[in-house]
């Protein structure tokens, strides 16, 4: 890759919510994030396994976060879109791990996919979000 891994900068400056979730940062490239989440009972639905808006703000904090890394300086960015499948339940307990990789890096428009794995290395679901880039 080449590329610095700024993965300490985000856990120590990421969003609030992304730190109540206990996201925390692998790899942070501008091509690719990493990232994992000890699935807690506080982020679970009926049956024990996490629930499906925390899987999408998982993917959602990431894919803003290589949007960030991505954008010329002056700019900040807001998701525009977002789009899920969820494909396996990730139980209680078990680390779900992230990998985010751009689809499209324009000037205004990002297009950013996420997928979510299991500890058994099986894909739990795929999140695709576009991102805006705005002067601030």
């Amino acid at each position: 890759m080449g590329e610095e891994n700024l993965a300490a900068a985000f856990n120590e400056t990421n969003a609030p919510f992304a730190k109540l979730m206990g996201v925390k940062m692998i790899l942070a490239t501008k091509d690719r994030l990493e990232a994992e989440l000890l699935v807690t009972p506080d982020h679970c639905t009926i049956p024990a396994t996490l629930h499906g808006g925390a899987i999408m703000a998982f993917a959602d904090n990431l894919g803003g976060c290589g949007a960030f890394l991505n954008m010329p300086e002056g700019c900040t960015t807001s998701t525009i879109e977002s789009k899920t499948n969820f494909l396996r339940p990730v139980p209680v307990g078990q680390t779900a791990k992230a990998v985010t990789t751009p689809i499209n890096l324009g000037r205004t428009l990002q297009v950013w996919k996420t997928e979510i794995f299991r500890e058994d290395g099986k894909l739990a679901a795929v999140v695709t979000q576009t991102q805006i880039i705005r002067k601030i």
